[in-house]
């Protein structure tokens, strides 16, 4: 157990670095980084427990940014900054680098060495899966914002 726990920690803590990383490069105000580190450790930690429990990466994802997207509202109006100061650096470390990777890496050897089955294969595979994880990342983040600005204003 004991092994787990800091399996965890240590998966979070290399989950917040990107995050501050990609949030300093676009000047994010310094209050704000601790939040989008840790945001960026939460979103990480709950897709990894996600996947744990027999979930499929895309819904993992989609859940991890729906939830991220719920407390970047909170931390939003509670420091009265736009919401995507949290959101866009805490999603990073959830971006599908390895699949689009791949599918480019197929693309390029179907390219150079002739196109096979198992090629076309690959890069069809990795390149549907690396879309649905950017898709499942959008409408996580999206639908939060949209259902308590839409539902919880007054009509004017």
């Amino acid at each position: 157990m004991n092994l787990i726990l800091q399996d965890i920690v240590l998966n979070a803590i290399f989950a917040a670095i990107p995050a501050v990383g990609f949030a300093m490069l676009f000047n994010v105000p310094k209050s704000a980084l601790k939040y989008c580190a840790f945001g960026g450790a939460i979103v990480y930690t709950l897709r990894e427990i996600f996947m744990d429990l027999n979930l499929t990466i895309e819904l993992a994802t989609f859940l991890a940014s729906m939830i991220i997207g719920l407390i970047a509202l909170y931390w939003s109006r509670k420091n009265l900054v736009p919401r995507p100061i949290y959101t866009v650096a805490s999603i990073i470390p959830m971006i599908p680098g390895t699949y689009a990777f791949t599918a480019m890496i197929s693309l390029v050897d179907m390219n150079t060495h002739g196109v096979t089955n198992e090629l076309i294969e690959i890069f069809i595979e990795s390149g549907l899966k690396s879309i649905s994880i950017l898709g499942a990342i959008s409408f996580g983040l999206a639908l939060p914002s949209l259902y308590f600005m839409r539902y919880k204003r007054p009509i004017v």
